[in-house]
């Protein structure tokens, strides 16, 4: 509650729960406003936490104290009693498996014939990598230059000078029969290799 709310409301989860403490359970597994006794024989300890009486009433329970409910649990299997059958229907029964339900999004996807999502940006989807794992600190233009020469920052001059020159190579008029509708590609990658070529940054 605060001092600038006119209502006086006080909405915060801890208030709500101390005004309403019923079945509240400890980290412990304890029903910590339990009231009842122990069910153990001859035991006066409060009963706060709960053991399932029998596999067929999971629902009905014995309430112990700690160290009662620790024996019990210890001595108890839900498959006490159970036949052969009974237990082969049981491991067959975990062994099925459930159809992969589509969530919402997908359902509403598949209302307009798209079976998966990435296909609406079609060719697009792959284009954008992400930026994955970011490497050693470089600084802005040499990291943009070494995009430009499609470059790995773990690479030496050498590698990177040969990316440059498959680059030029492509790109150039005088190998492309005077086309020179690439210049200006070409003078982003000539001026990458010159940030990059005099850096200390590479060996």
């Amino acid at each position: 509650m605060t001092k600038s709310d006119p209502f006086n409301f006080d909405l915060r989860v801890s208030t709500a729960k101390k005004r309403n403490p019923r079945g509240r359970r400890g980290m412990s597994g304890a029903v910590e406003t339990s009231t009842r006794e122990c069910d153990h024989a001859g035991c006066t300890e409060m009963g706060k936490f709960r053991a399932p009486k029998s596999r067929d009433s999971t629902d009905d329970y014995y309430w112990f104290c700690k160290d009662h409910v620790r024996e019990y649990n210890a001595k108890w299997s839900f498959f006490d009693g159970a036949t052969e059958a009974e237990l082969q229907r049981q491991s067959e029964k975990d062994a099925q498996t459930r159809p992969f339900r589509k969530s919402v999004e997908e359902r509403a996807w598949a209302r307009l014939g798209i079976e998966d999502a990435h296909q609406v940006l079609g060719g697009n989807a792959t284009r954008n990598p992400g930026r994955g794992v970011v490497g050693r600190k470089l600084p802005p233009t040499e990291r943009k230059a070494l995009e430009i020469l499609e470059a790995r920052d773990d690479w030496d001059k050498a590698a990177i000078r040969k990316a440059y020159k498959s680059l030029i190579k492509v790109l150039h008029p005088d190998m492309n029969g005077g086309d020179r509708s690439q210049e200006e590609q070409l003078s982003e990658v000539v001026w990458a290799w010159d940030q990059l070529k005099d850096s200390r940054n590479f060996k």
